[in-house]
């Protein structure tokens, strides 16, 4: 499954046709994010089910984002990138595992990062896809 459609298939409340690559690649790390926090709210209610749905869609989207990265272009960055987003749905799953939100909150923040530097070269990108 490809990014785009990993993110269909998570998030269909908002348009993902006039988003440029590096528009949705934030909305997927958005999207992981707000999954992540919601199965933490939903892990503290004790509800299992819908704990187990939201963690396997913020996998779902970390699958999506690792289909977008690019190995020629992004040489040593991407090769990092796929053990960062391999770790974080190892984590993901274990967390789902043994009920510890402590594991959500770490795949959180590695996310955090991680989306604050691309939101970070956002201006960046459009410019040069405007001068292209």
């Amino acid at each position: 499954m490809n990014g785009l459609q990993a993110y269909q298939r998570v998030n269909t409340q908002t348009s993902i046709t006039d988003a440029d690559p590096h528009k949705l690649i934030q909305l997927l790390y958005a999207g992981a994010l707000e999954r992540i926090n919601m199965a933490k709210a939903r892990m503290q209610a004790n509800d299992v089910e819908g704990k187990g749905r939201l963690i396997s869609k913020s996998i779902e989207i970390i699958g999506g984002l690792r289909s977008f990265l690019n190995f020629e272009q992004g040489g040593d960055l991407a090769v990092r990138l796929e053990g960062l987003y391999d770790y974080m749905e190892r984590t993901l799953f274990e967390a789902n595992v043994k009920n510890d939100a402590s594991k959500l909150d770490e795949v959180a923040t590695l996310l955090r990062s991680i989306k604050d530097g691309w939101d970070g070269i956002r201006e960046e990108v459009v410019s040069q896809q405007h001068a292209g």
